[in-house]
């Protein structure tokens, strides 16, 4: 598939006073200028507070659902937090049974099985759960925003409902407090926050309630700054822009990690094969967020909140070596389902015609499926639905791409779905069996007329085009700046020319690595290390390249540092 390259071009002046005002090298300046609007944004990027923070006490009912959790507190009501299975979940669950625990509140938490119980909270949670432990406060994290029968029969069996969530909405439930910012009559434009955010924004105003109350002259008012470490997690793995207040709270929760390290977070980092160095954007993604995930996915997040929340070395260890093996056999589960699909796709080309991709099987892993259809849409850069079938019912797990808004064609398409929820790019939903095939039809219609065939080119953004003498030491100090990366603040690519290939070697059966300079290699004397990762082994590499796309990044490895390329495209 041909891939399409577009190269920023900063406004130089802009440039010149962000390099003067943030004393910084011109490339780094270079990157800030594309995608800031002026040089105060760029200082102010650079260095994230607290004191910039906007008032969580803006967020709609916030104010209600702190009066009646106080009321909790204080009168000791049994309260029960109801939360997601993935790492947004489990963050916001931790968060909020440490610091309610702290209070000495009545509290405990309740994670659906993802399998046997699915997303959300249901009326036999209420029945089975709520009325026989005499529940009388039920606050939901990173869920509930479509609880609506739930709800009501928790409101009809006397137990009071909060809603803490961040995803769409559709028709507010009728609970006692709806804090979800993106509820269309909330001015506080905190409407990017993860679920966690939105819990740790409550927790902010929790916490002043309590001391306007003289609640913290019987104990020590907790420092909030403690839990960014979790909010920083639960952020960076439910793929929220990385600016305004998502970004404070991952940066600063970034530096509790290497400085405060919790026992379960040290023991997945040694288990996962970070060690000795801080943890990364990197890391976080790609070693820890897949074995945290892994415990929902394949057996119960209740598993990744005993590791979270654990002070015991020991049992963290054990813990974290649980979620290890968990997080090998969904590789495996993932594997598996991709060889079927390769398979399907292979005897039905014509499914590529499509500018939609929808899949469905019996008894496909739900756990996993939305990891797949996540490479789906990276392999074939278009929407992609894969959906699991079992005794006639079908759980789908849908991905899509930048441009296109998932949950509006979902909404279009709602007559075929008993229900569905999520964001623009990441949905789920569920459906008849003998519905799905005019669900395909209905949703590749909406869709086509909603895509554009520019969206369906994979891009590849180039932050800058550099020679390879222009790269310093101080220029990768200064990328780490930049962090944490996510939406809307990506890790900086960039763009070389006339690049030689002087060796390579296939490490680790499907990544390369190699040794690198430009053509006038003599003059410069500039040789990189770089290392591309999943490459097809069977394809040769090419020993001249006209332009090669790539990461800057420090390679740690037994206590050294050394400059690397991580290599993205070449042509």
């Amino acid at each position: 598939m041909n891939t399409r390259w577009n190269i920023l071009k900063p406004d130089q002046k802009l440039l010149q006073q962000i390099k003067k005002i943030c004393c910084c090298h011109p490339i780094t300046a270079a990157i800030l200028a594309s995608r800031l609007r002026s040089a105060e944004a760029a200082d102010r990027f650079l260095s994230p507070s607290f004191n910039h923070i906007r008032s969580p006490f803006s967020i709609k009912d916030i104010d209600i659902a702190v009066d009646r959790i106080v009321s909790a507190i204080l009168k000791q009501e049994k309260i029960l937090i109801f939360g997601d299975y993935d790492v947004d979940g489990v963050t916001s669950v931790t968060i909020l049974y440490e610091f309610l625990q702290y209070t000495g509140a009545t509290v405990e938490y309740y994670i659906p099985h993802r399998l046997d119980e699915g997303y959300g909270m249901r009326q036999d949670h209420i029945i089975n759960h709520a009325k026989p432990n005499k529940i009388q406060l039920i606050i939901t994290v990173d869920c509930g925003i479509s609880c609506h029968d739930a709800i009501q029969l928790a409101n009809n069996e006397g137990i009071d409902v909060i809603v803490t969530d961040h995803h769409e909405v559709g028709t507010l439930p009728n609970a006692l407090a709806v804090v979800d910012p993106k509820r269309p009559d909330c001015p506080s434009g905190y409407d990017i926050l993860a679920g966690v955010g939105v819990v740790y924004c409550l927790l902010m105003c929790l916490r002043k309630a309590l001391r306007d109350i003289n609640f913290w002259k019987k104990k020590q008012e907790p420092n909030l700054k403690k839990y960014c470490d979790l909010v920083a997690l639960g952020t960076i793995a439910d793929i929220v822009p990385q600016i305004k207040e998502n970004r404070i709270f991952s940066k600063i929760g970034l530096e509790v990690m290497n400085t405060n390290r919790r026992p379960g977070i040290s023991m997945l980092m040694e288990i996962s094969g970070v060690r000795n160095k801080d943890l990364d954007t990197s890391d976080i993604i790609y070693k820890l967020i897949p074995r945290l995930n892994a415990a929902g996915r394949l057996k119960h997040a209740s598993l990744a909140v005993e590791l979270l929340s654990s002070d015991d070395t020991q049992k963290a260890k054990k813990l974290a070596e649980q979620l290890d093996n968990m997080n090998i056999s969904r590789r495996e589960l993932e594997k598996y389902i991709l060889h079927e699909i390769d398979g399907i796709i292979a005897k039905n080309p014509h499914l590529l015609d499509q500018k939609s991709l929808i899949l469905s099987k019996p008894h496909w892993h739900e756990g996993v499926i939305g990891i797949v259809a996540s490479r789906l849409v990276d392999q074939y850069c278009r929407p992609a639905i894969l959906i699991s079938i079992d005794k006639g019912v079908g759980r789908g797990s849908a991905r899509g791409i930048p441009g296109v808004n998932l949950h509006e064609i979902l909404t279009s398409c709602a007559q075929h779905l008993d229900s569905y929820g999520g964001h623009a790019t990441a949905a789920g939903l569920m459906i008849q069996s003998n519905n799905i095939d005019i669900f395909k039809r209905d949703f590749e219609s909406q869709l086509r007329s909603k895509i554009l065939p520019e969206q369906m080119i994979p891009t590849v953004t180039i932050d800058y085009q550099i020679d390879f003498h222009e790269i310093s030491e101080q220029l990768l100090d200064e990328l780490t700046w930049l962090a944490p990366f996510g939406p809307r603040n990506v890790e900086p690519l960039f763009a070389a020319h006339n690049v030689k290939v002087r060796y390579d070697a296939i490490v680790g059966q499907r990544h390369r690595r190699m040794s690198l300079c430009q053509s006038d290699y003599k003059k410069t004397s500039r040789i990189f290390s770089a290392i591309h990762f999943n490459v097809d082994t069977q394809i040769p590499m090419p020993h001249d390249l006209d332009r090669m796309a790539f990461k800057l990044q420090w390679n740690h490895w037994n206590g050294k540092k050394n400059m690397q390329l991580l290599v993205e495209e070449y042509q």
